[in-house]
């Protein structure tokens, strides 16, 4: 990416901007959209930015400052120096512990504790590293799920990312059969370099990861391997919406769905869409202003 839009206003506003962006049906794909918090101590004070591999053309701002409905504060725009932005902003970050799971970038040495499984994560070109609320969310209620009792032989992962989620659900339930799947081609070869790097045996069969390029459920294995008794998708809550009669397809009676990405906000449609869609929440947790949800689709009479 080589340009910049950013644009700083209150928390709400940007997470509004952000709920439009997803209901945006004609946005251009090649515009990457992300809103965060300035500063720990500034919970409040928030930035939509927006990048691109071109020079912002009118047409570029004019899209952005639609997303707020009261009027679009200040755009600034810069142009940025030729660098991988995505590794640039997991660089440095500090490990987490969220369960049975301790994740990491190779900046920070492996952890000894008894009972924890380590990850270690490189910044890299796919999201995911743990650090975000709702990736470290979904480690926390997998570790949750597992102790709750849930039995795991057949998972999906969604969106996968960095393919950690998916590796976590591998430790859990070791003997299950995995399939993660992406729609940017760039997580095939990082998921394949991370399994190998923590000792996720790849392929297709009992205690294996096999990883697809798709969009949705849309992929030859992902319909042979199910139906699911887990599927995870941390991804954004207009697609989660979008997707739910597919994931409903795809998950047995008595499955669970854990999902994530969605803000707090947007909790309740996407909890009714998964309502109507055959299933019943099991548990949630709030971190920050994200909310994590697993549901299990009613039994079927």
């Amino acid at each position: 990416m080589s340009w910049k839009i950013t644009a700083f206003a209150a928390r709400d506003v940007v997470q509004a901007a952000l709920v439009a962006h997803e209901d945006a049906w004609d946005w251009d794909h090649d515009v990457v959209i992300a809103g965060s918090e300035i500063a720990e101590d500034k919970p409040d004070d928030w930035q939509l930015e927006a990048w691109l591999d071109r020079k912002p053309a009118k047409a570029d701002r004019a899209a952005i400052g639609a997303l707020f409905a009261g009027g679009a504060p200040k755009l600034l725009v810069e142009e940025l120096p030729d660098e991988d932005w995505v590794t640039l902003s997991q660089q440095g970050v500090e490990p987490i512990r969220e369960g049975v799971f301790y994740v990491h970038t190779p900046d920070y040495p492996a952890t000894d504790d008894a009972g924890v499984r380590d990850f270690v994560i490189p910044a890299s070109q796919a999201f995911g590293t743990g650090q975000h609320a709702t990736t470290a969310g979904c480690l926390a209620m997998l570790s949750h799920m597992k102790a709750s009792g849930v039995v795991v032989r057949n998972l999906a992962d969604i969106g996968t990312g960095t393919g950690l989620l998916a590796f976590a659900g591998l430790h859990l339930w070791p003997r299950a059969r995995a399939v993660a799947s992406d729609i940017d081609a760039v997580c095939g070869p990082v998921v394949a370099e991370n399994a190998d790097n923590n000792g996720v045996r790849l392929g297709d069969g009992g205690g294996k990861l096999a990883m697809v390029i798709a969009e949705g459920m849309d992929h030859p294995l992902l319909d042979a391997a199910g139906p699911y008794d887990l599927l995870i998708a941390n991804i954004l809550a207009g697609p989660l919406v979008e997707l739910a009669p597919d994931f409903a397809g795809s998950v047995e009676a008595g499955g669970s769905v854990l999902l994530a990405g969605l803000l707090e906000k947007q909790e309740a449609t996407v909890r009714a869409a998964y309502r109507r869609a055959g299933f019943r929440l099991a548990a949630r947790m709030v971190r920050g202003d994200w909310s994590i949800l697993w549901l299990r689709r009613r039994a079927i009479r």
